[in-house]
């Protein structure tokens, strides 16, 4: 069987790089972002950082767009406090510190071998890393369009839960802002011809938000959407969580590397990978 077109949805800072890489693993992908990041409607805030780095003993970046929206605003020549340690869940968040110009030595990532690349993995890395009792963490992360308390941001709280209960003073800042993304009418052109023909593609997808996104676009457009009929390919069990209660085919899970999404993609059978399949 032919493997299927690939269709990426993560947000248009991020698809390009993952389209390239993945068709030089000889991924037929194609970019659909379904989630738009953009700056905060007021970046005084996040500007006003940098001038107190020295303040906190770590500073966690939820992901890579955390890392490029903060990073956007940094004053000239304000440079990485020495020593600050910067932590990252995923590869992709710790490369794009590392590209920012964050020392390696400062960053943080899951081990190599760690199962999954999410808050409870880089906890492994963290928790034993200094004395938490007294230290100061500033958690950055990124905030819906219609919260009502967009500079605290809106994400997952365990890890935030795990630095207080160690002793940590964790403040959570929003610098940006998630989305809908706008479609083009070339990605409106390829999103019709998916959902007609959900035999001859597969969804990749690194945010429930995402999923949810795609659902609402369907809608909106009166496009048939028949969950059951399409395949994808999740970068965590949480996202396959919310594809099967959308009524998703049974999603596969893979590590979010192209050489693994591109495996991944060759042994679709004709009917749909299991969890486990491709668990990293």
């Amino acid at each position: 069987m032919t493997a299927p077109t690939l269709l990426v949805t993560r947000p248009a800072e991020q698809v390009a790089g993952w389209v390239e890489a993945l068709r030089a693993e000889g991924v037929n992908a194609q970019a659909l972002p379904l989630i738009g990041i953009a700056p905060l409607a007021d970046t005084a805030p996040v500007r006003a950082l940098w001038s107190r780095l020295s303040q906190w003993q770590a500073l966690v970046f939820v992901s890579a767009n955390a890392v490029g929206q903060f990073f956007a605003q940094r004053p000239a020549q304000v440079a990485w406090p020495a020593g600050l340690m910067a932590a990252a869940p995923g590869r992709g968040t710790a490369q794009a510190l590392r590209a920012a110009g964050v020392p390696a030595a400062c960053v943080v990532e899951p081990a190599a071998d760690a199962r999954s690349l999410d808050s409870e993995s880089l906890w492994d890395a963290l928790e034993g890393r200094r004395d938490w009792r007294a230290a100061r963490v500033l958690i950055l992360r990124g905030a819906d369009v219609a919260d009502a308390a967009p500079a605290v941001g809106r994400g997952r709280e365990w890890l935030a839960r795990q630095l207080t209960e160690a002793g940590a003073t964790v403040q959570l800042q929003a610098v940006y802002q998630r989305g809908p993304a706008l479609l083009d009418a070339a990605q409106h052109a390829l999103l019709a011809g998916a959902l007609a023909k959900p035999a001859d593609h597969a969804w990749l997808f690194s945010s429930a938000e995402a999923i949810e996104r795609l659902h609402v676009l369907a809608l909106e457009a009166g496009l048939p959407l028949v969950p059951g009929s399409m395949r994808a390919l999740v970068t965590h069990p949480r996202i396959a969580e919310r594809a099967r209660a959308l009524g998703w085919r049974e999603p596969g899970l893979v590590a979010p590397e192209p050489a693994a999404i591109a495996a991944a993609l060759r042994d679709v059978g004709a009917q749909g990978p299991s969890i486990e399949s491709f668990a990293p």
